[in-house]
């Protein structure tokens, strides 16, 4: 039986936020979201983490939203994120994100403030009562402080326009108890789980890496769902190290932005309180970066 969220199944991307000057570099932006047009990426995901959201200013985080939703034009889905530790600020990004035209929402648990299970679920469904546009849980302990509980998400689910769910806690028993409670899309949250997740169920992720190598994630994901189990081995294998690197150096994204400068796709600057990878982390990085044959080593 399909799931809720099947259209937003397969690989997004985690979108970057490119800076210049310390502003957003809405030219920038507009280049990398047709880039990975190009690439292929079915979905788009701007200002989550990845897109740094906690230091945009509020201003800022529509204006992105807007910009790629525009430039997107329907040739990729948008599903930026829009949660918050304020149930209201986050019924109110998400209203935006709806009149701005994209497809659904990214919700993140409330950070910080480290509600019940209860205050969990009156959280995501007072934003999904509020606003009519299909929603993807977030749940990340490591950076909210508190695990949606399965149990959490079997309740939520039950509402309609609540369809997927990102799920980045680690742990594949808790990925297989969400598969076996509810019918909702789940897509992993850190992409040296993505083969893994699937084994027992997941339908794609929600992708850091494919900021840079968007059609190896891409096709990971797809030698699974083609039953092709060896090639899919051989390429998780492949893209363990890179992940390891993009994600175990720093907190995401200074070695993203990092490996993009590298790369010649960006000049790598980020937002205090994040700050840039000194010269051992950079050499890592671009030894990982050649090892992939993304540069000459």
């Amino acid at each position: 039986m399909a799931t809720k969220g099947r259209i937003f199944a397969g690989c997004t991307v985690a979108l970057a936020t490119p800076f210049r000057d310390g502003e957003v570099d809405e030219p920038a932006l507009r280049s990398w979201v047709e880039w990975q047009i190009e690439q292929g990426t079915p979905i788009l995901s701007p200002v989550g983490t990845t897109g740094e959201a906690p230091t945009l200013s509020h201003g800022e985080h529509e204006r992105v939203i807007a910009v790629v939703v525009e430039t997107a034009a329907g040739r990729a889905k948008v599903v930026p994120g829009t949660g918050s530790n304020s149930t209201t600020e986050a019924i109110r990004l998400t209203k935006f994100a709806a009149r701005a035209g994209a497809d659904g929402a990214l919700m993140v648990a409330p950070y910080y403030n480290r509600p019940s299970q209860e205050g969990l679920y009156r959280h995501f469904a007072s934003v999904a009562e509020a606003v009519d546009l299909p929603i993807m849980l977030y749940n990340i302990p490591a950076r909210t402080g508190r695990n949606v509980e399965p149990e959490t998400v079997e309740r939520l689910a039950a509402i309609e326009t609540i369809v997927a769910i990102k799920e980045a806690a680690g742990s594949l028993d808790q990925v297989s108890d969400i598969i076996a409670r509810t019918n909702l899309t789940v897509l992993s949250g850190d992409d040296s789980l993505t083969l893994p997740m699937l084994a027992v169920g997941a339908e794609g992720v929600v992708s850091v890496a494919a900021n840079i190598v968007p059609r190896d994630v891409r096709g990971l994901i797809d030698d699974f769902n083609a039953g092709d189990a060896p090639a899919a081995r051989e390429r998780h294998a492949r893209l363990f190290p890179l992940c390891r690197d993009l994600l175990g150096l720093a907190p995401n994204p200074v070695p993203l932005k990092a490996a993009l400068a590298l790369l010649g796709r960006g000049n790598g600057e980020i937002r205090l309180p994040l700050c840039p990878l000194d010269e051992s982390e950079t050499a890592k990085l671009t030894r990982a970066l050649a090892r992939y044959g993304l540069l000459e080593a």
